[in-house]
């Protein structure tokens, strides 16, 4: 049956389902491995690795977690930034049958620590790096890991440039390694590209597991099987059409035609699936990007990489979009090859499409999705005559979307009206890792269907474009990231001299939202916002830490005592 958003705006060629994604996610690499064998996956410091590289270094990983005992459904981490041996890893965890557990490397030993626990990580990929290692090292204790694989970036460089790198000592590398802990390139040197044989049900097994705050603040894994992913990415393949010269509109040609830029990081499903994994579907190059700020001026080195290789696809945030505009040498650099550009964790400013489109001569086109959904929901048609600025598009292939009542999350309301947002599709999660009364709260049946319940409020428009008003949810988006209000207070409950602590999210012309903390100190105390600011940089990772501390002698509460966040962010809105 027809749906509202099929009408006149509905991307032509677009079908309204999307197929053929029932199979292991590992066959993406397979398939492109099968068919471009020697063309170009990964470039990094201008070493390549084809297709058959990568396959193969994921086929011998697999043997070597085969053969450290991991089995079927265990899970193994990634604690790496977008580093050439991140495909290798994740493919080869998946083709040992594991599932894999992305980690924010930017995580200190108690976070990380979190998630190999909840988890249940049994073996975890480390990048050899003063910090990085150091992190590792203190998160692996009562935990579960048994593996720990440390990845050189010497490895995976020109001979050159290793050679150079390890002499004048500018390669990363840790101050010393735990025994027992293995270097990657010995690990892949040493097994045989033979994956152990398995039996897999995409629709059921998981793939992976990825944390995020939800619906509630309170970190948990969601888990996304070989079919949620692979439907995202195969539902983007029939989606992105565009145009090149005087050619219509084009699905993305496969076997090299196009190089991504992965400035976005993996270990988040934004990066992931529409970065790493959708390149790899279509044969696509790919630029490894670990740090997207480096350079002076910052970000220098992500217009040196869009000019060097040639980039023709980007998918970034806002922040990364408003970054480049404003860059003061960006007249300098050629970014005429880029023709797509997908957007989304926050609003676009028009004013910023508008020039960085005008810069490159590209189209960017904003969507909509959380960790839960793998993560794409809404996407506007990649057209620039048929795409609405303002809105996030329309619904997905296959997907169907119902704006229900805030209360019950039950009662479908009129077109037009504001509701939260309900989705039901095959990108949809398994569930909460280890979650059984999270997920009650956020699934629905609704006339026979399983929907999520987003925790984002919005309407459909008259042509079934998505507008998003308003979030449910107390989360803040920092740059892209998301910062939750309930993990940061519990840190600053740990300060002796904190009676009541809320924190809530304030607008921020540079990352969009930035955090703000509000402290209701115990009888008797003083305290100085640079102390506590001290104190949170020890504690959380930079996106999560207070931009601004505001000292109240009360804090508003509700009749049973709980600190109302909302009337303290419409304050702060005020006073902004």
């Amino acid at each position: 049956m027809p749906k509202l958003w099929h009408g006149p705006k509905w991307p032509e060629g677009v079908p309204y389902e999307v197929t053929g994604y029932e199979k292991p996610l590992f066959s993406i690499l397979d398939e492109a491995a099968r068919d471009y064998p020697d063309s170009t996956y990964t470039i990094f410091n201008d070493f390549r690795r084809t297709f058959g590289q990568v396959k193969d270094a994921a086929d011998r990983l697999a043997a070597f977690l085969a053969a450290q005992g991991i089995r079927p459904k265990d899970r193994a981490a990634i604690f790496l930034p977008n580093l050439p041996h991140y495909p290798e890893i994740f493919f080869g965890i998946l083709k040992a049958g594991g599932v894999c557990v992305t980690c924010n490397p930017l995580y200190n030993a108690s976070e990380l620590n979190f998630q190999l626990k909840d988890s249940g990580a049994r073996a975890v990929f480390v990048m050899d790096h003063p910090e990085f290692y150091a992190t590792a090292v203190k998160a692996v204790v009562d935990s579960d890991v048994e593996t720990v694989v440390i990845c050189n970036v010497k490895s995976h460089l020109p001979m050159m440039k290793a050679l150079l790198g390890s002499l004048l000592g500018k390669i990363p590398k840790a101050l010393h390694h735990e025994p027992g802990h293995l270097m990657y390139e010995d690990v892949v040197r040493s097994a045989r590209p033979e994956p152990p044989t398995l039996s897999i049900d995409p629709l059921k097994d998981e793939a992976l597991v990825l944390y995020t705050g939800g619906t509630t603040g309170v970190p948990k894994g969601a888990c996304l099987s070989h079919a949620n992913l692979l439907s995202n990415v195969l539902s983007t393949e029939q989606w992105v059409r565009l145009r090149q010269g005087s050619k219509p509109p084009q699905m993305i040609e496969k076997g090299g035609a196009h190089t991504y830029i992965g400035v976005l990081p993996w270990y988040h499903s934004f990066g992931l699936t529409l970065c790493m994994l959708t390149s790899c579907r279509n044969a696509s190059k790919l630029v490894c990007i670990p740090d997207p700020k480096a350079g002076n001026p910052r970000f220098t080195e992500v217009l040196k990489s869009i000019e060097k290789y040639k980039v023709t696809i980007m998918v970034g945030v806002p922040t990364i979009y408003s970054a480049l505009v404003n860059h003061p040498l960006i007249d300098r650099f050629d970014l005429s090859s880029i023709v797509g550009c997908g957007s989304g964790a926050a609003p676009l400013p028009v004013e910023v499409i508008r020039q960085f489109e005008e810069k490159t001569g590209s189209v960017i086109f904003e969507g909509y999705g959380l960790t839960e959904t793998s993560p794409v929901i809404t996407l506007n048609p990649t057209d620039p005559d048929t795409r609405k600025i303002g809105s996030v598009g329309m619904p997905y292939l296959s997907v169907d979307i119902k704006i229900v009542d805030l209360d019950t999350g039950m009662e479908e309301l009129p077109q037009g009206e504001d509701g939260e947002i309900a989705v039901c599709g095959p990108q949809v999660m398994l569930g909460y890792w280890n979650k059984a009364g999270a997920n009650q709260q956020v699934f629905r049946q609704i006339e026979g269907k399983r929907y999520f319940l987003t925790g984002d409020i919005g309407h459909f428009d008259e042509e079934g474009f998505v507008i998003i008003t308003d979030r449910k949810k107390d989360m803040i988006i920092v740059g892209g990231f998301n910062a939750y209000p309930k993990e940061i207070e519990e840190v600053l409950y740990t300060h002796p001299k904190v009676a009541l602590a809320a924190v809530v999210g304030v607008p921020d012309p540079h990352t969009g939202e930035a955090v703000k903390a509000f402290i209701q100190l115990k009888p008797g105390e003083t305290a100085s916002e640079a102390e506590f600011l001290e104190f949170c940089r020890t504690r959380l990772s930079g996106y999560k830490r207070p931009r601004t501390i505001e000292f109240r002698e009360n804090l508003p509460t509700s009749v049973v005592g709980k600190v109302l966040r909302r009337v303290l962010r419409e304050e702060a809105l005020t006073k902004e």
